[in-house]
């Protein structure tokens, strides 16, 4: 479907007007009142202009303002925290953007459940912090956490540090109430890890993007607390041998491996670069591995952590290491994996992958998409960093020149190789309007007709987040 295909009956007035009436006059800023931090997020890419930004403040809202846009035949894009690295969130033309700020709360933390009850304008960190305090812990963790709401989280099925251990946000919910394109509440406040009473629906919704429903309370599933984590910085000589760590750790230590990140030298060298960084005395090697291992009391399981370590070094895998003594270390460390920002900004503008192939595959694939932008772009930059233990690899590559031709290039090549491993060109940031142009990439022309017959299923006449994803 394409954004032409909204209706053009709709009177701007008639719908204002009926809109005010819906909303009190702090929930609702029309035009030029629109905050500019509205019309974009954190990708970069550019959207239409909007008629009107509105802020519910419950599901019943939600569904009313749904119906009354459904009436009109008005474009709605939902909107989180705006934390987005692929345009789902911009603007589309004459559209109603839909905030969900306003709406949060956490209704309950049951820790005898293992659930916690939240409606999807709360922070992720605030989420953390409320299972925390019960002893508890929500396991979903990215670095946008104290701006990212879970509404968001949920519609993109968002990653992040732990998915090796926890899974992707699909994997911590149990339950969603949904609104539909023409203000149908969708109740599936579902508490139970079992529950096959027909087919489940909520799946439809978590990574759809806000294009199926908007997303307003969700059940998200705990586990229990930790006191910290055993980390370690450890240099090694070639991807081949961090794969071999990382299954030697996941046997040595089970279930407790809760990070395993990857930092080819390119990407080290440039965050050490930064003034925020303190770098720790080790020697140079291709690559650094953070590894974390989360326990209930990390000072019992360091016995266990260092004896892996050790084992490890012993049979050559492990050049160097350095291993966090105090919690400020390991917080250290894990700037250096989290400066990605401060990256961008020095080295801006730049294009940025986020992508997945089979993780026996990784090291291959990175090679040969090196070697292709080092032969095609020798003057620019590139930063290889990511979730190896999930199979996901980030890149960043510029700065560009003011050429978007060169832009699609270099995505061109990069997708074109994932693409010949079987891989996604989206791990975990989403399709999004950036993405769009490559879907086919990564999924069949049978798959996306089915998303489309979904799509026009659930929102006929294609007013929910218009013109993203398909």
């Amino acid at each position: 479907m394409s954004e032409n295909t909204i209706a053009g009956t709709m009177d701007s007035d008639e719908f204002l007007a009926s809109l005010r009436a819906l909303l009190g006059p702090s929930d609702l800023k029309v035009g030029r009142e629109i905050p500019q931090a509205h019309l974009s997020d954190w990708s970069g890419e550019s959207g239409g202009a909007p008629m009107a930004l509105c802020f519910p403040r419950s599901t019943e809202s939600v569904s009313k303002i749904l119906t009354l846009c459904h009436q009109h035949r008005v474009p709605v894009v939902p909107q989180g925290g705006l934390t987005g690295l692929a345009g789902g969130a911009v603007p589309s033309e004459r559209c109603l953007l839909l905030s969900l700020s306003r709406m949060c709360a956490i209704e309950c933390i049951d820790s005898l459940s293992a659930t916690a009850t939240v409606l999807a304008g709360t922070p992720l960190q605030q989420i953390q912090e409320a299972a925390e305090a019960e002893g508890m812990m929500f396991a979903l963790d990215l670095g946008t956490r104290g701006t990212c709401q879970i509404g968001g989280n949920i519609a993109t099925n968002a990653g992040g540090n732990r998915v090796i251990r926890y899974g992707m946000t699909r994997e911590l919910v149990l339950g969603l109430e949904v609104v539909l394109a023409d203000g149908t509440v969708l109740s599936m406040m579902n508490q139970m890890p079992k529950n096959n009473a027909g087919m489940d629906l909520k799946p439809l919704f978590i990574g759809s993007e806000g294009t199926l429903g908007i997303i307003t309370r969700a059940v998200l599933r705990l586990h229990p607390g930790v006191s910290g984590a055993n980390t370690a910085l450890l240099a090694v000589a070639n991807f081949d041998t961090a794969l071999k760590l990382l299954n030697f750790a996941r046997r040595q230590l089970s279930d407790r491996v809760s990070a395993f990140e990857l930092m080819w030298a390119d990407y080290v060298e440039g965050v050490s670069a930064l003034p925020s960084i303190k770098r720790p005395a080790m020697e140079s090697a291709p690559m650094l591995v953070l590894l974390d291992m989360q326990g209930p009391d990390p000072e019992q399981d360091n016995a266990v952590f260092l004896a892996m370590l050790e084992s490890a070094m012993e049979r050559g895998w492990v050049v160097d290491a350095a291993v966090a003594q105090s919690q400020r270390e390991a917080t250290e460390f894990w700037d250096m994996r989290d400066a990605v920002a401060e990256l961008l900004a020095v080295h801006r503008p730049t294009v940025n992958f986020d992508v997945s192939v089979p993780i026996a595959c990784i090291g291959e694939c990175v090679e040969r998409i090196r070697a292709a932008l080092e032969a095609a772009y020798p003057e620019m930059e590139r930063f290889f960093f990511g979730h190896i233990g999930d199979s996901n690899i980030h890149l960043v590559t510029g700065p560009l020149p003011d050429d978007p031709a060169v832009e699609h290039h270099i995505e061109a090549i990069v997708y074109d190789l994932v693409r010949a491993y079987a891989g996604s060109i989206s791990a975990e940031h989403g399709i999004g309007l950036h993405k769009k142009p490559w879907l086919s990439h990564s999924r069949n022309d049978a798959e996306i007709a089915v998303l489309k017959q979904l799509k026009a299923t659930f929102d006929p006449f294609n007013l929910l987040n218009p013109g993203k994803v398909l």
